[in-house]
Parts: C-alpha cells; sequence; structure tokens
C-alpha cells in the first residue's frame, strides 16, 4: 500500500468520524457480501425498521381495520387515525416539507412518475394550447420517459416540439431556454438534475424566464428530491413530478409524487379521470367533477402498502434534515472526485459530471471505454454502481446510506481492476 493509498484512507476514516449524520448508517439493512453500494440515486437501500412496520401495518390497520381502514372507522389500534383515503395528500405533504420547500396541499402521492408526468405536462399543454400555445420545450439529453412522454402529447394534441441539445457533462442553461422560448411557448420540461452528468440546473433562472415567456414549467424531481435542497414556492415553480425510490427510499417501484402549484389547481384540469379524483368519490354518479385542489389529481386506488416504507423513510430524512443531507453529498462528492483523480485518472477515466458543487447534484458519473465490460467484475468484487451507455459508470452517493470508507473501499476495487488490466 502506497503512502498517497494510506492518506485517502486516513481522510476517509477522518470524515466518517467527523460525519454528523454517521449514526443513520446503522439504520439500514445490511447486505452481506457488499463491499460498496454506489447505485443510491438508482434505488435507495431499505431501512431495517421497514420490515416490522410493513408487518404492523398488515396485521394491525389491514388485518384489524379491513376495509374500514380507508375511512379510519376500525376499532382502536386496529385502523389508523389517518383514514386511507387522505394518505396521497398527507404523505404528499410531508415529502412537501421535508424535500420540496412547499407549503401544505400542493403535494399528493399517486401513480408512477411515468403516469404523473402525462397527467400534469397534458393537463399544461391543454391549458396553455387555450391561448394559442402550442409549442413544448424539451431537451435531448433528458431521460427517456419525459422525452417519450412529451413526444406523444405533442403527436396526440398537435403541438410543435422546441429541442434543446445540451452539453452531454453538463445540461440545459438558462441562456438556452432564453433562445427558444417565446409567445407559441406552452410548456417546458427539464430534469433539475440531469440523470447521466448530475448537472444541477439553475431552477430559479430558467422557471423565471420560461415565466416571462408566458409559458409554464415542469420540473422532473428524480434525481433531487431527498438529494439536494429545493424550494419550489420560492421559484415560482408551476409542476413538479419526482420518484421516491431513489434518495426518498421508498422502495422498488414505489409510488412517484406530484406538485401543483396552488393558484393552478382550479385552472389545469389532468386527463385521466378515475373515480377517486371525483369530488365525491363514494357517489358513483354521473358525470366527473373533480375533487378541489391538488386532490383533483388522483385518479385510481391510492397505493397505501406501498407507500408505507416511504413513511420510515421520511421519518429519518425529517431527524436529519435536508440541509445537512445536501452538505454530505457535496462532501461525498468531492471525496470521489479526489479519488478519481488520484486512482483513476491515470488509466485513462474521465469524469463527466460537473467540477462545480453548485452545479453538481448527488452523483458523479465517469467515463472509459471498456466501462460496460468491467460491471460484471464489479459486481463480483462486492461493488455496485450504476452504469449508462455508452461507457459511463454513475457513482450515486446516499448521504444518509454511504460512507466515506465505503466509497474509497469501492473505488480501491475498481482502481485495481483497472491496474491489472482486467
Amino acid at each position: 500500500m502506497t503512502a498517497d493509498t494510506l492518506d485517502l484512507a486516513s481522510r476517509a476514516a477522518d470524515l466518517d468520524a467527523a460525519d454528523p449524520l454517521a449514526a443513520h448508517r446503522d439504520r439500514f439493512v445490511p447486505s452481506p457480501g457488499v463491499v460498496a453500494y454506489l447505485d443510491g440515486n438508482s434505488l435507495g437501500r431499505p431501512l431495517a425498521d421497514t420490515a416490522e412496520r410493513l408487518a404492523r401495518f398488515v396485521r394491525e390497520e389491514w388485518g384489524g381495520g379491513l376495509i374500514r381502514g380507508w375511512t379510519g372507522d376500525g376499532p382502536a389500534g386496529a385502523s389508523s387515525a389517518r383514514p386511507w383515503m387522505d394518505w396521497p395528500g398527507l404523505v404528499g405533504d410531508r415529502i412537501a416539507a421535508a424535500a420540496l420547500g412547499a407549503a401544505p396541499g400542493q403535494t399528493v402521492v399517486a401513480d408512477s412518475t411515468t403516469v404523473l408526468l402525462y397527467k400534469l405536462a397534458r393537463a399544461a399543454v391543454d391549458a396553455q394550447a387555450r391561448d394559442g400555445r402550442r409549442e413544448i420545450v424539451l431537451d435531448t439529453d433528458n431521460f427517456p420517459t419525459d422525452r417519450y412522454v412529451l413526444e406523444g402529447i405533442a403527436a396526440e394534441r398537435g403541438c410543435v416540439l422546441r429541442w434543446i441539445e445540451p452539453d452531454p457533462a453538463e445540461g440545459v442553461t438558462p441562456e438556452q431556454v432564453a433562445a427558444v422560448v417565446g409567445p407559441a411557448t406552452g410548456l417546458v420540461l427539464f430534469s433539475h438534475i440531469a440523470y447521466r452528468s448530475g448537472w444541477l440546473a439553475d431552477a430559479p433562472a430558467i422557471t423565471r424566464i420560461v415565466h416571462d415567456a408566458g409559458g409554464l414549467v415542469l420540473w422532473d424531481l428524480c434525481h433531487s428530491a431527498g438529494s439536494v435542497e429545493l424550494e419550489l414556492d420560492a421559484w415560482g415553480v408551476d409542476l413538479a413530478v419526482g420518484c421516491t425510490y431513489k434518495y426518498l427510499g421508498g422502495g422498488p417501484g414505489s409510488p412517484a409524487f406530484g406538485y401543483v402549484r396552488r393558484d393552478l389547481q382550479d385552472t389545469l384540469r389532468q386527463p385521466i379521470q378515475g373515480w377517486m379524483g371525483r369530488r365525491d368519490p363514494f357517489l358513483m354518479g354521473p358525470g366527473y367533477a373533480p375533487a378541489d385542489g391538488v386532490r383533483g389529481v388522483v385518479s385510481g386506488t391510492p397505493p397505501i402498502l406501498a407507500m408505507v416504507p416511504l413513511l420510515s423513510a421520511l421519518d429519518q430524512l425529517e431527524v436529519a434534515g435536508i440541509a445537512a443531507v445536501r452538505a454530505k453529498s457535496v462532501a461525498l462528492t468531492e471525496f470521489a472526485l479526489e479519488l478519481v483523480d488520484a486512482w483513476l485518472a491515470p488509466y485513462g477515466v474521465e469524469v463527466a459530471s460537473p467540477r462545480d458543487p453548485a452545479r453538481r447534484g448527488g452523483h458523479v458519473t465517469i467515463r472509459r471505454a471498456g466501462f460496460r465490460d468491467l460491471l460484471p467484475h464489479l459486481w463480483e468484487r462486492g461493488v455496485i454502481p450504476d452504469f449508462r451507455e455508452p461507457d459511463g459508470i454513475r457513482l450515486g452517493l446516499a448521504p444518509l446510506s454511504t460512507s466515506f470508507a465505503e466509497l474509497h473501499a469501492g473505488l480501491a476495487v475498481l482502481r485495481d481492476l483497472l491496474a491489472q488490466g482486467t
């Protein structure tokens, strides 16, 4: 072991010793054989108390309250004091307070990210088309779902797509947005953090530019929520959607959240008119009258069981605080860059993420020809990163579950594989 290696190992230990969030790591389920889990930006690790919370829910609320759980009328100790009917808004408000910088009454949990993107984007496009605004602005490097959904809406509603081509190592800039929006702009959709590079967009500036042009903006917060500080209300954001299985720790396929600014809730009408989004769902009468407020975004039966793990994760995030989470995220990504520069750059590895922490989200992407072939060897040695075509490994560093020593150990394995010519 070289002096440089010993120095970096010592730095990792010192950073862990000074980490104010260190105690949170012990709350996660151990993963035997895993040396370093570096994919928290795709799927968060489960909390240890989630299993008992799920079992208790099945035993007491589902088993004890049965159908009465929807109204909260079950026997004492059996049914939730909060009726399941109210969970979309109640859990949405908790996400809003802990992670979004948003006041209550503007966020619901329902559906998948794709479905919520469609519902909010279609609602915005239809509202804007009434004023002749039929252009949709998006970027070529956004996550496929975002592009596919908007392509489908454009074909469905006769809209024109205006494409921005960002630098793949960065992301969409305010200057690029200002150059394409105008009198015909109806909706603008970007990811707040680019899924490939980790580029952190200037959401306040871009939102202002879109508003000055008369458009509405929809932000994809999948890589932001639970990782960076957000101020949706202060920024004047119109609409937002995000998943809950990454940094929010809701588990595989956990439902997404949708945010609709309060003053837009009575003017936008989402297109999937299901019975649970009706003003009086159990009347089951003719015609559709949307529920007041953000509840009108709901369509079908809320995924109650799938929200239970999310409650545990939100408990933890509320205790930790998003400011502390962001501070550790910056420290983790800075240390990752230090390790990459010291260990991996000599083997031709390039950094494909912003160096400036103010423009970098919670993950770091590194590139090298042949990285895809290296993945099985990393997994065999207990190192689990993420891969994105054509040659990028993403280091997804979840601040509440990832230690600096774990990051050090994982990149040490990658360094050794490169040194061996694997």
